[in-house]
Parts: C-alpha cells; structure tokens; sequence
C-alpha cells in the first residue's frame, strides 16, 4: 500500500485503481489484527485527490449522460438527507459514504482516456470479485458444497446472497477479458476462473442468484456470436454443476415453488410494500438514509412491518428518497443500456472496434444480471455496478470519437477539451492489459 499511495500522488489513475481494489476487493478485510481496521479505502480516496490537483489532471471533468445524472444524483440525495426522517448520525454516515463513492467515479470518468486504462480498471473489477469467486469455487468443489461461502466481513458483499450477486454481474466481465486477450494462458486461466465463480454462485445458497444466473445465462447466449454452441456449453456447465450440488442444496432452491410458505420470502413481500409506504407518504423526499431500518419511521406508515433492510433496489431507492431520485438513478440505468445499444451497432463489423462491440455485448448480460438478482437485495448504491456504468460512458465516447475519425483508439486524446493522456504504460504492461 505504502510504494501504491506514493505512487497515486504523482500519477492519480493509480490511485483510481487502488481505490477500486480497496472498495471491491476488500483486502483488509481478509486479515487478521489491527490492520483490518484501518482506513485503507480512505487513504487511497486522498492519495487519488492529491494525485488529481498535483498532476494536474483531469483538467476538466468529462460529462455525459451517466456522470451528468450522477452530479444530480447527488444533489438529490443531499436534499433528501437534509429532511431525513432518521437519526442523524446515521443518516450522514450513509450520505458520505455514497457520495464519496459518487465523487470518486465522476474523477474516474474523466480520467479513462484511452482504451488501457478502461482494460486496467475491468482486470480490477474481475480481479476483486474473481478471487472470490474462485476461491469460493474450490471451497464448494472440497466441501462438496455442503457449506455457503460468504464475502468479507463488514464489507458490501458480505452477505452471501450480494456476494452472489456481485459474482453473477463480473461473470461476463471475465468473458469480456476472455475473448480480447492475446494470451492463451490468460484465456484458459479466465475460463476456469469462470468455471468456478459459476460454482460458487450456487455455493451461496442464494435463491435469487440462481433466477439471476438463469436470466444471465440466457441473455449470455442471446450475445453470443455463436448462440447454439453458446446455449449448448452453459446448459452443460449450469447442469453439471447443479448435479453436483447436495440434496440440502436442491431443497432450498425447491422453496421458490413455495415461496408462500416460506418465512424469508414473505418478510421481503412485506417490505416491500413498506418501501412503497414510505415513498407514497412522502413522495418528493422519501424517508431518507436509513430511514427504512428505523423502528420510528417504519411506525409512521405501517406500525406491523419490522423494520431493516428492504431488499430490493427498487423499493429500497423509492423509500428513502422519493419519486424524483428514483428518476434520477434509474435513469442513469437506463443511460448505460443506451449507451451499450448504441456502441454495439456504430461498432458492428469494425475489427479495429471489436473490443468495444464485445464490451457492449458482455456489459448488457452484466446489467440484466444486476437488475434480477437487485430486485431481491438492497444494493441500491452498489459501487461495483455504478462504475461499470462509467465504463460503458467512457467506451462510448471512445468508440464515437474512432467513428467519427475513421480510425482506432489506441490511445484517446482529449486535446480539445484540455484533458492531457497519462505517460504511455510500459511495453510489457501494456501487452499484459491487451
């Protein structure tokens, strides 16, 4: 950490990868004494700012439709802070949290000025999330999945249903990395990296990440270049490793047959509806931060409901903040599906292009796999998701400014728009990122 911060101060996109690593991964995390408690994520966010005002770079911060609505998004969630129904201190906590991690990708977004640097911040995200996913493989392959894997402790993805979640959404990102990298060795490693995250998924025991896989899986083959032989292989690997999963596993995944009778499944109805409640009681502002994990506001609208997490983005975003904010943060949803639609046809049949039309390709299996497993767990301001919105944004405007130019983007320059391009990356790294 010590030579990475140092090296932030002077070259801020360091420190951009560093904070993603700390934020995704959850190094710390994993250790034990004194070290896992300390402020890592917030010693890579001030070596990134300081790298930003030393370096001078960026010198103007990039808008498109995401990081636009972004801005807005976080004025939106000040206002509703500001007329939170909860405990202050907790409202505030929450508050800085996610708008740091807002401020943090508008920096990003505008320091992904060439295609490098976009594949330096996927291998992150894959990395991150990959280790868990293959370390969790093999827990279930020695265990002969007897056992749920679960996340790193007091972290986002700790529990095992969002570790599922976060596995299912960087799944295609490996594909991604799968299909535009040079090496042999580095495919195959992906591919069974890939192998074992999928394990691992049914591993978690998560009844919602086995709809989402079946959705990924099925908008996978839809993207495929190749949909026969691509349904034909996930059928296999899907079907060979529910085979392997234990009687214990089969009956809880039985349960979303009877999803009345179950106890989880009803509490998550119920909140929901009080989710609903609380949007519709104050339509504009919403209960705030927390509001829906207090005992106090949950009485306001339904005194019965219990109060704690809603699991659901949609419910969870709708009840502590309101109608309009809702508007505001799917619509940056709807601005990344946009943007992937429309990369992948300007990029159609430009083999200087295909990594960007593969990108969009794999992007969208990735937002229908949040969207799904999302729609069962409180991941609402899941940074992992928002920054592969920026991506796509940050791909999107690449792959325009190659149409219009009639050449690739080997590296993008923003000249015009003041934005000075990093010191090229060493031959050896730069072969590794392709």
């Amino acid at each position: 950490m010590l030579p990475m911060l140092a090296m932030a101060v002077a070259r801020p996109f360091v420190g951009v990868l560093l904070w993603f690593w700390i934020s995704f991964l959850n190094p710390h995390r994993t250790m034990y004494g004194a070290a896992s408690d300390l402020p890592w994520a917030l010693a890579a966010f001030c070596a990134m700012l300081a790298g930003c005002l030393f370096a001078a770079e960026p010198r103007r911060i990039q808008l498109n439709a995401v990081t636009g609505l972004m801005l807005l998004l976080m004025v939106c969630m000040t206002i509703t802070s500001l007329q939170a129904l909860g405990p202050p201190s907790a409202v505030w906590a929450k508050w800085s949290q996610v708008e740091k991690s807002l401020l943090a990708l508008i920096l990003t977004a505008s320091l992904l000025t060439d295609r490098r640097r976009l594949h330096a911040l996927i291998w992150i995200m894959v990395i991150s999330i990959g280790y868990y996913g293959v370390r969790g493989g093999l827990f279930t392959v020695i265990t002969a999945g007897n056992f749920r894997i679960y996340g790193p402790p007091s972290s986002m993805i700790e529990d095992n249903n969002h570790l599922a979640a976060a596995m299912l959404v960087a799944l295609p990102l490996m594909n991604y990395l799968r299909m535009q990298s040079m090496h042999r060795g580095v495919r195959w490693a992906l591919l069974a990296a890939m192998s074992l995250t999928l394990l691992a998924v049914l591993g978690s025991y998560s009844r919602g990440a086995l709809l989402g896989l079946v959705a990924t899986a099925f908008i996978l083959c839809m993207r495929s270049r190749h949909k026969i032989v691509s349904a034909l292989v996930l059928a296999a690997c899907i079907g060979g490793a529910i085979g392997f999963m234990p009687e214990r596993w089969t009956q809880r995944m039985e349960t979303l047959n009877t999803y009345e009778a179950d106890e989880s499944a009803n509490d998550r109805l119920i909140m929901w509806q009080t989710g609903w409640k609380l949007a519709v009681d104050r339509p504009l502002l919403g209960s705030g931060f927390t509001g829906p994990y207090d005992r106090e506001v949950v009485n306001l609208v339904d005194p019965l409901s219990p109060a704690r997490a809603v699991h659901s983005i949609w419910f969870e975003f709708l009840g502590e903040h309101g109608f309009p904010s809702f508007v505001v943060w799917f619509g940056i949803i709807v601005a990344g599906v946009f943007y992937t639609l429309r990369m992948a046809r300007l990029t159609r049949g430009r083999a200087d292009l295909a990594w960007a039309h593969d990108l969009a390709r794999m992007a969208q299996v990735s937002i229908v796999a949040y969207l799904v497993s999302g729609t069962f767990l409180s991941l609402s301001y899941w940074d992992f998701f928002w920054t592969l919105l920026v991506i796509i944004a940050a791909s999107h405007g690449l792959a325009m400014h190659a149409v219009r130019n009639g050449g690739a983007t080997g590296v993008y320059h923003l000249a015009k728009a003041g934005v000075s391009s990093s010191p090229p990356l060493s031959g050896k790294l730069s072969g590794a990122l392709r």
